[in-house]
């Protein structure tokens, strides 16, 4: 039978050791929290896990460096990226021709032969993207829609009037958004080189008419500009991350091949390199210096 003054003395010495390892230790039995302050502590939690994930969207005129831009963030970790939405568009309308577009709901609709309003369209692109929103909370993942902002403000004799897909999103979800610009003139003269231009009169004046009603209803968005992404691609793909809320582990020029996009205007390979400005014509010349909306555009944007 062992001597109890040894058992004491065994003890002691333990004791000694933990208290020398852990100065801060407390050898006293600890009271197990209240009730109330588990339950409270349950329910922040829960709240933190279910709120309510931000759509993500991006906005940018056509020929302005957005393919480039959306494909690097379509690369961030857990980003689902969907290029060129417009639930509203015109573009597709084809009332005399039914298309061939087995997934597409709305296409099918906007060819009807009996018109389709647009609040029932919106209400079908909502309902539809109610899952995926759903699914990228529950997968921790997060969801980019990149605007087809041509289809609205750049095709026809004016600037269609329906909602904005922002506007829209806002119905039912909060929505982080960027606006990527670039020069003006740059983005007129890829316009025209690739045969998009789409409005009419077809001027430096009318487009930068239809570049400002776009701005306007986009007011109160971070603006990001495409000379400053080419001259310093890393920090400004990062500051569109944190302004989107997404993860940002830099860029990775070598794997774009695996983030094909609907909406390059010419760019190739996977360098991001300033471009040299196109030949500007004469006409062009002439006309942005005598538009007031042109200089008016150039002024707001810090060209």
């Amino acid at each position: 039978m062992s001597d109890p003054g040894d058992l004491r003395a065994r003890i002691e010495t333990a004791r000694a050791l933990l208290a020398a390892h852990d100065s801060q230790a407390v050898l006293t039995p600890r009271l197990a929290k209240p009730l109330p302050d588990l339950i409270a502590q349950c329910r922040s939690r829960s709240e933190t896990q279910t709120r309510a994930e931000p759509v993500r969207s991006l906005h940018h005129f056509a020929c302005t460096g957005g393919t480039v831009i959306a494909r690097h963030l379509g690369l961030q970790p857990n980003t689902v990226l969907l290029s060129e939405i417009d639930p509203l568009s015109r573009s597709s309308n084809e009332r005399h021709k039914k298309p061939f577009a087995p997934t597409d709901l709305i296409r099918h609709l906007r060819s009807s032969t009996r018109e389709i309003p647009d609040a029932v369209i919106e209400e079908v692109f909502l309902g539809a993207l109610a899952p995926l929103v759903e699914h990228c909370r529950s997968t921790g993942r997060r969801l980019v829609l990149r605007d087809h902002a041509h289809s609205q403000f750049c095709q026809g004799e004016a600037p269609h009037d329906y909602l904005a897909l922002r506007a829209l999103l806002l119905r039912r979800y909060p929505v982080r958004s960027v606006v990527t610009v670039r020069h003006p003139l740059d983005s007129l003269l890829s316009l025209r080189h690739n045969g998009w231009v789409h409005f009419t009169p077809q001027t430096a004046d009318e487009y930068a008419r239809r570049y400002l009603a776009f701005l306007d209803a986009y007011e109160g968005i971070e603006i990001f500009r495409y000379e400053d992404f080419t001259a310093d691609p890393e920090t400004q793909l990062g500051a569109i991350c944190a302004a989107l809320d997404l993860p940002f582990t830099g860029v990775q020029e070598d794997l774009t091949i695996l983030m094909p996009l609907t909406g390059g205007s010419g760019r190739s390979g996977p360098r991001i390199l300033p471009r040299a400005r196109r030949e500007v014509p004469d006409e062009i010349a002439r006309q942005c210096e005598q538009s007031k909306h042109f200089s008016a555009l150039c002024l707001r944007l810090g060209y």
